[in-house]
């Protein structure tokens, strides 16, 4: 059985350095016929994307970023049919692991790969026949390694020459319908994993376009030198898609070796669940509203092996647009019964964490943005209804005025947060005497953001994104060891302090993230502009979980900050103008 290995812990894109760099990237755009296209990029430069939402991980999986390196946001719909394409893979840290001697280390591990050369083509026929192909290169990485006894050093790569692939073939019929073969393939070189998927996608919908059925399978198969393994996962689904009242009834089927995570993004496998769900709409104004939604669900959850209960859960959504233009709404979840999670212990299938009768609400407003003011405003609360975590607690608010005040001028302001109280959990790294630890620990997560835009006037614009993330855990002195029946046991033996001591390792943590991007933007041409960045970043890790906001704000601002400052051009060279001119000359 396999169970992905992400670390928890934090997640940074912050090294800390100033860096001074001149890039020069090649772009390409070429309509191979009128409804195909070709992109290419060359050696490019992406030091102008925006800033990731950092978080301080404490879970099982890996966090998810949205893509903001352009090339990869346009122009990718059938590259994402199946769900097998997460675009940051590629360019992503290198893939390979360490292997160090006792008296040797690394000055610094690279957070990245650089893309050498990238290129799609995707279109439509007039047959209804969707081509898409896409493929990428990045460069060889190697680490320097120092013997710290005799200075020697030496180089081991950790991400070799790499090869990304991916081709689709989206044939539409009877209207609505269609039928994909999609194939994604990662090669590296040398002895290092070698990955392939391949998946069959069956989208069935009748003419009426109110009835439809779903099929999918996938099959994922990876070379990690000396083992070949081979996996499955399968969909399907049947529903009402139209009309007042809507209904579906799903399954989806994983086994425990299938992974896409080469070129794709998959938190977990071996599952075996069932979903249904059943909605109700209005499209209609009555007196109140425009139109309104309220749907309900229900999901049971098994592994696929053994085919053994991990849980169910249900929950209903409430929408809907007011007369005004406000949207408005509330939703709930409940995780009725023993929930049994396979995955907090990460020690693969082996042993499992139990939790009981969980339930929570939010509710939210959007108002009107076509007016000065508008708000975006949330509030929710979660807790267990058992007796063993009657402490917990769990609430969480965001507030996000809008100010528009004019159509040249528009500011966003936001805060939230989350507060959790005697939440449990796996203590990071720690397996003692083969007993998994875990820990209760209060949590509280705040998030300040400031965005912003003025457009002097169509071709000159400037923009600003402000975040500031502070994430504290403070644990308990008592800690637990988990039990084989998916119960926690205070212990006897370990505490807070005698793992700090004994381990050196202080699971408190005080997180703390500051970035800032101020740009300005010149269209001097059609299709083509400048582009003068000024970006701030600076990033703290410690154990005083306790410090308050100011104190926090105080120590992040002791430590070393990354200023950059960057000029980005873009020039587009219209190819048949070029031609014009040439032929002019000769």
């Amino acid at each position: 059985m396999k169970l992905f290995p992400y670390a928890s812990g934090l997640v940074s894109t912050f090294d800390g350095e100033t860096e001074s760099d001149f890039a020069a990237g090649l772009d390409i755009k070429y309509g191979i016929t009128e409804n195909i296209t070709l992109d290419a990029t060359l050696i490019p430069d992406f030091s102008q994307a925006g800033f990731d939402d950092v978080q301080l991980n404490l879970g099982p999986f890996e966090q998810q970023f949205a893509e903001q390196r352009q090339f990869f946001t346009e122009g990718v719909d059938l590259f994402s049919k199946g769900n097998l394409f997460y675009s940051r893979r590629i360019g992503d840290r290198p893939s390979g692991r360490l292997n160090l001697n006792n008296d040797e280390s690394i000055e610094e591990y690279p957070e990245k790969v650089q893309l050498l050369n990238a290129v799609k083509v995707s279109g439509r026929t007039k047959n209804g026949l969707g081509i898409g192909f896409f493929n990428a290169i990045t460069k060889k990485t190697e680490v320097d390694i120092t013997n710290t006894l005799t200075g020697q050093k030496r180089s081991q790569i950790v991400e070799p020459l790499a090869n990304y692939n991916i081709m689709v073939l989206d044939q539409q019929f009877n209207k609505n319908s269609s039928v994909t073969l999609i194939n994604t393939n990662v090669t590296r070189d040398g002895d290092f994993r070698d990955a392939n998927v391949t998946g069959l996608l069956l989208d069935l919908v009748n003419k009426k376009n109110t009835y439809g059925a779903i099929a999918e399978v996938k099959m994922s198969t990876f070379n990690d030198v000396p083992n070949t393994e081979n996996g499955y996962t399968a969909r399907l689904g049947v529903g009402k898609n139209s009309g007042k009242i809507r209904y579906s009834l799903t399954y989806d089927y994983a086994d425990e070796n299938y992974d896409i995570n080469d070129l794709g993004i998959l938190f977990r496998n071996n599952y075996s669940n069932y979903n249904a769900e059943v909605s109700y709409r209005t499209f209609e104004p009555t007196k109140n509203f425009n139109n309104t939604y309220f749907g309900t669900w229900l999901n049971y959850n098994q592994l696929s092996n053994p085919n053994t209960f991990t849980g169910a859960n249900t929950g209903f959504n409430f929408n809907g647009q007011t007369k005004t233009l406000h949207n408005l709404g509330i939703n709930g979840n409940w995780n009725f019964g023993k929930q049994y999670d396979y995955f907090e212990p990460r020690n693969g299938f082996d042993s499992y964490f139990v939790t009981e009768n969980y339930a929570q609400s939010n509710m939210w407003i959007s108002s009107n943005y076509n007016l000065f003011f508008a708000l975006d405003a949330n509030l929710g609360y979660g807790r267990f209804f058992n007796d063993d975590r009657k402490n917990f607690n769990n609430i969480w608010f965001g507030l996000n005025p809008r100010f528009k005040f004019n159509d040249k001028f528009l500011m966003v302001l936001g805060f939230d947060y989350d507060n959790y109280t005697a939440d449990r959990g796996y203590v990071n790294g720690q397996e003692v005497n083969d007993e998994i630890i875990f820990g209760q620990r209060d949590r509280i997560d705040m998030t300040a953001s400031i965005s912003g835009s003025y457009n002097f006037n169509s071709f000159n614009a400037l923009t600003l994104s402000f975040r500031n993330y502070l994430s504290t855990v403070t644990y308990d002195d008592s800690m637990y060891t988990l039990q084989s029946d998916g119960s926690l046991n205070r212990s006897d033996i370990y505490t807070k302090n005698n793992i700090s001591s004994d381990l050196d390792f202080d699971p408190d943590i005080n997180f703390n993230t500051w970035n800032l991007d101020l740009s300005y933007t010149w269209q001097f041409a059609p299709g083509s502009q400048l582009t003068a960045l000024y970006r701030n970043q600076i990033f703290n890790f410690s154990n005083d979980s306790e410090a308050g906001f100011f104190d926090s704000t105080s120590d992040l601002f002791k430590q070393e900050q990354r200023n950059t400052f960057s000029l980005r051009m873009v020039y587009f060279i219209d190819y048949n103008d070029l031609k014009k001119v040439f032929q002019r000359k000769s």
